[in-house]
């Protein structure tokens, strides 16, 4: 007995769902787009970290103290911007995923450090 539907895809059987919506194709130009924003994400977290906080925030009245406040918060979602590029990358598996996993993975821990060090600024 043969399967009526074995030669069709998912998304043409009415009587199937795809339950796995993590191994949906992407695009090269979705997972280009995907690094594009985390790699933005993370530029404003150091733009925040290295320019705004130490200089700019005194200019204006605040203090340094508010740093942590806001780096904590930009870093963690630089993280997730991150850790979603490297799915859509692989997801895509497009031609420079590995060189963008790396460098993405760099960046994350970059920014691990400097998530730890807002929360020890916070708690301490």
């Amino acid at each position: 007995m043969s399967n009526v539907h074995a030669s069709s895809p998912a998304s043409e059987r009415p009587d199937t769902v795809d339950a796995d919506e993590h191994n949906r194709s992407v695009s090269s130009t979705d997972a280009e787009n995907a690094f594009s924003k985390s790699v933005l994400v993370s530029a404003v977290r150091c733009t925040f970290t290295y320019l705004l906080i130490p200089f700019g925030f005194p200019l204006i009245g605040l203090s340094g103290s508010v740093g942590p406040w806001i780096g904590l918060p930009v870093g963690l979602i630089a993280i997730v911007a991150n850790i979603v590029s490297i799915q859509r990358f692989h997801r895509s598996n497009h031609r420079w995923k590995w060189p963008m996993t790396v460098i993405n993975v760099g960046i994350i821990a970059l920014l691990v450090v400097l998530v730890v060090l807002d929360a020890i600024d916070i708690v301490g």
